[in-house]
């Protein structure tokens, strides 16, 4: 038990920032209202998109459970300079190399763009864009990661980004240029990422980098070791996810957009894939 301990607490520092996704597929009044005249063909599609939200709702209330009640602190110390464990450090590391990588994906200058963080965490990709000229929107669900983000963010960069606790797909935020969601979609099945991948597709032209955990064995097994233990229990699982089986979310989520692999970090316990959806 003492050894899975152990993978549990590996699989904890090595997941990163989530956040709060909507539900873009939410049963429609007309549809509802379907039920009670015998059309089964919709009494059908409202009861898949209620399973489709009870599951999403217990997997995003796990999450912010996790990341404003109990791991506010290691997060903390993770995205700051302060010393840390030889594992985390690697953590750390990867982080800052995958920022790096999504940052490529995107142009040098973003004067005048309008970019949402998706799940911004504490705030470093936000702060990266908007040194490049982009009006960011960095919306997470965690208030109190976003009052260190807002905290740390430089005097100089502070009016090109504006903090938003809650849902980083809210239609009620318009539309952006780009779309960049690091380490924020990992604990959601597949089906759930392509949900909320087409809800941000749906609002930019430009493209939408994120990041997902990658199948590899190790992960799989960390993964399948740690639905051993009670919910009450554990942090967060991430789920891992293949290039094909992203593309074919997406795909049955309702887009026609390509899904393209920009590449791996692979630092210690730190591993991800950098995924696009092209513009």
């Amino acid at each position: 038990m003492a050894g899975v301990m152990r993978t549990q607490e590996v699989h904890a520092t090595y997941t990163a920032r989530a956040a709060h996704v909507p539900h873009p597929y939410a049963p429609r009044t007309a549809d509802v209202q379907a039920t009670y005249t015998g059309r089964t063909d919709n009494v059908q599609k409202v009861y898949g998109a209620r399973a489709y939200i009870s599951r999403f709702d217990a997997t995003r209330d796990r999450v912010e459970a996790y990341f404003d009640r109990t791991a506010t602190r290691t997060w903390e110390r993770l995205t700051s300079d302060e010393k840390v464990s030889r594992i985390r450090e690697t953590v750390r590391a990867g982080r800052d190399r995958m920022r790096a990588l999504i940052l490529s994906r995107l142009p040098e200058d973003l004067s005048g763009a309008r970019v949402l963080d998706a799940g911004c965490g504490a705030g470093q990709l936000s702060a990266e864009l908007a040194r490049r000229g982009a009006e960011v929107d960095a919306v997470d669900i965690s208030p109190k990661l976003l009052a260190i983000a807002e905290a740390r963010m430089p005097e100089a960069l502070k009016g090109r980004v504006t903090f938003r606790a809650g849902d980083m797909c809210d239609p009620a935020l318009g539309s952006f240029d780009h779309v960049v969601a690091m380490d924020s979609l990992i604990y959601y099945a597949a089906p759930d990422l392509g949900r909320a991948l087409v809800a941000f597709a749906a609002r930019t032209e430009g493209h939408v980098v994120f990041t997902v955990a990658p199948r590899t064995p190790l992960l799989s097994v960390m993964w399948s070791a740690g639905r051993l233990f009670p919910r009450a229990d554990r942090a967060p699982l991430m789920v891992p996810q293949t290039l094909r089986g992203v593309a074919r979310a997406v795909g049955a989520a309702g887009s026609g957009r390509e899904v393209a692999k920009a590449g791996r970090i692979n630092s210690g316990f730190y591993i991800a894939d950098c995924l696009e959806m092209r513009g």
